[in-house]
């Protein structure tokens, strides 16, 4: 097989615990693109949280691939231009955040170029823009101020009550959207249908790739669909038990050059 595309995660996956990217990974990246091999990122965060990276791997000048918000806004890395977006509907995300005022979490809510929220000293808000580089406004009320187009709504809540809040926060819409855990300490709401894995495969499609020409790395849960739909899923070592088990392999973990251990193998390999 001739592989076409990497698809990476970045928290825990291409980054480092401390956010970096080590050397020997970014040749690595820098030597498939020089190969032929496209570099899409893959992430839920927004758009600028994707910037330092595809810097770092030099995106712009390989025709890179841009996934932002778990699939739901595509953009190529050269010009920034949108490939595909889906919109949360603005009446269902009023209803959201509405509901999520009852419950100890922390929603976050974003317009592309900067977070919203009714408590800036709010759990995680500071890490969170930090994270991705945007500035952050705080505000009364996140419904009053929603005059902008949503792709997802983010809410941090402390680890030791993630698990209890999932089901409560997500039951009154688990037949029109997705609740899923992005981090130990994050928790995220999608339109039904909207994951990595769909805008990998949309983006397979602009590209004229077919998934069995993908290689993708991941480490959490919101990376499961995706490590099924490409040809080649690989889980980091330090990855969740349910990617691990899905995945086509395991490499070592994002603190130990897991994607260059597995791409050192998979390009010589025959597959580039």
């Amino acid at each position: 097989m001739k592989y076409k595309l990497i698809a990476l995660d970045l928290d825990g996956t291409l980054n480092t615990d401390d956010k970096t990217i080590t050397p020997k990974t970014r040749d690595a990246l820098l030597k498939a693109q020089q190969q032929g091999l496209i570099i899409a990122l893959c992430s839920a965060r927004p758009v600028p949280g994707l910037y330092k990276d595809m810097k770092t791997l030099e995106l712009e000048k390989h025709h890179g691939i841009l996934i932002a918000y778990n699939g739901g806004k595509i953009l190529r890395a050269e010009d920034k231009e949108i490939l595909h977006q889906q919109i949360f509907p603005r009446g269902l995300a009023i209803e959201v955040l509405k509901h999520l005022e009852h419950y100890p979490v922390t929603p976050i809510i974003d317009d592309g170029e900067r977070f919203y929220v009714t408590d800036e000293n709010g759990y995680m808000v500071r890490h969170e823009c930090r994270n991705n580089q945007m500035e952050c406004t705080e505000v009364p009320s996140l419904t009053d101020c929603l005059n902008f187009d949503l792709v997802k709504i983010l809410m941090s809540v402390r680890p030791e009550e993630l698990w209890d809040m999932l089901p409560q926060v997500s039951k009154p819409f688990e037949d029109t959207l997705v609740f899923v855990r992005t981090a130990p300490f994050y928790i995220e709401a999608m339109p039904k249908g909207l994951n990595k894995a769909e805008g990998l495969r949309r983006t397979c499609e602009l590209l004229h790739i077919s998934p069995e020409e993908v290689i993708s790395f991941g480490d959490a849960e919101n990376d499961l669909e995706m490590i099924k739909f490409s040809g080649r899923g690989v889980a980091m070592g330090n990855a969740c038990d349910a990617l691990k088990e899905a995945a086509d392999e395991v490499t070592l973990t994002n603190n130990e050059d897991g994607i260059a251990h597995s791409l050192e193998r998979l390009l010589t390999a025959g597959g580039c």
